[in-house]
C-alpha cells in the first residue's frame, strides 16, 4: 500500500467517527470500529502522517547551543554543561563498558564527574573518576567532596597527567572511558589525543566533545576546534579508533559528531 493510500484510508478512519447525538450510546457501549480505527491511525500509522525534513536534528541542535540551555543544566544541583542526550548515551556506555577509571579532561564547575561518579557507584564496581583542569576556581564543594573523585589542577596535556594516569591504570585495572572537554581548539584537542594513544586499549572508549564547533553545525566562525583534531588524529594514526555512529546518531544529534570513539 502506497503512502497516499494509507493517508487515504486513515482520514477515513477518523472521518467515520460518530455525531454529537449518538455520543451517548458510543460511551456506554464497547469500542466501535470507528474508535478502533481512530486508535490504529493515531498509533501504528502516524508515521505516515509525520515525514522529516532531514533538517529537524540541526536545527534543534542550533537551537539548543545558540539558546543555552546546556549552561542551565544541573545534575544533583551541580552546573553541568552538557547535552542531556549526550548524558544519556554516557550512562549506557559507562553500563555496557563498566570502566574502573573515568578521566575527565576539563572540569568546569565539576557536575559531569558527579555524574560519573553518581552512575558508576550504580554500576558497582571499584572505580576512580580523574577530572583534569587548569583551573579548578569554579568547583562546585559537592563534588570536590566526593572520595569517588580526583581533581587535579593541570593542563591536560602536561606529561605528568600521563604519569598520573599511568598510576591510576595500575591500581584500578580495567577499562578506561575518556572525555575531552577542554580547550577546544584543534592543537591541543590533538595532543590530548595524543596523550592518551599509549594509555588507552583495545575496548577503551573515547568521546571527544565540542567536535559540534566551527560549523558542525554551530559557530562557523570558530575557527579548527575539536572536529578538525579528529580527523588531524585519524589522518596520523587511521586505525585507531572505530566510530560508534549508532550511538552518535542514536537521538538525533549530539555535542559530539564523529566523536564517539572505541579504541581498537
Amino acid at each position: 500500500m502506497g503512502r497516499n493510500a494509507v493517508l487515504r484510508f486513515a482520514a477515513s478512519l477518523f472521518e467515520s467517527r460518530p455525531t454529537r447525538s449518538s455520543l451517548a450510546h458510543v460511551f456506554a457501549s464497547r469500542p466501535t470500529p470507528s474508535s478502533l480505527g481512530r486508535k490504529l491511525a493515531s498509533g501504528a500509522l502516524a508515521q505516515y502522517f509525520y515525514q522529516p525534513t532531514g533538517s529537524e536534528s540541526e536545527e534543534y541542535h542550533k537551537w539548543y547551543f545558540n539558546s543555552f540551555v546546556w549552561k542551565k543544566t544541573k545534575w544533583m544541583g551541580v552546573d553541568c554543561f552538557k547535552s542531556v542526550a549526550d548524558m544519556w548515551n554516557y550512562q549506557e556506555i559507562l553500563f555496557e563498558l563498566k570502566p574502573s577509571l573515568v578521566i575527565e579532561f576539563g572540569s568546569a564547575r565539576g557536575g559531569s564527574a558527579l555524574f560519573f561518579a553518581n552512575i558508576m557507584r550504580q554500576i558497582g564496581e571499584p572505580f576512580k573518576v580523574l577530572s583534569v583542569d587548569v583551573h579548578h576556581g569554579p568547583l562546585d564543594p559537592a563534588p570536590q567532596c566526593d572520595s569517588d573523585i580526583l581533581f587535579v589542577e593541570s593542563r591536560s596535556t602536561a606529561p605528568a597527567i600521563a604519569e598520573h594516569i599511568q598510576r591510576l591504570k595500575s591500581e584500578f585495572t580495567g577499562k578506561i572511558f575518556a572525555i575531552l572537554d577542554s580547550d577546544h581548539s584543534m592543537n591541543h584537542v590533538l595532543a590530548e589525543m595524543k596523550l592518551l594513544r599509549p594509555l588507552l586499549s583495545a575496548g577503551d572508549y573515547l568521546v571527544v566533545e565540542d567536535s559540534t564547533l566551527n560549523g558542525h553545525p554551530v559557530l562557523p566562525g570558530w575557527g579548527p576546534g575539536p572536529y578538525e583534531a579528529i580527523e588531524a588524529y585519524e589522518d596520523e594514526f587511521p586505525n585507531d579508533y572505530t566510530h560508534d555512529v549508532a550511538r552518535e546518531n542514536k537521538f538525533g544529534w549530539t555535542f559530539a559528531p564523529n566523536g564517539y570513539l572505541i579504541r581498537n
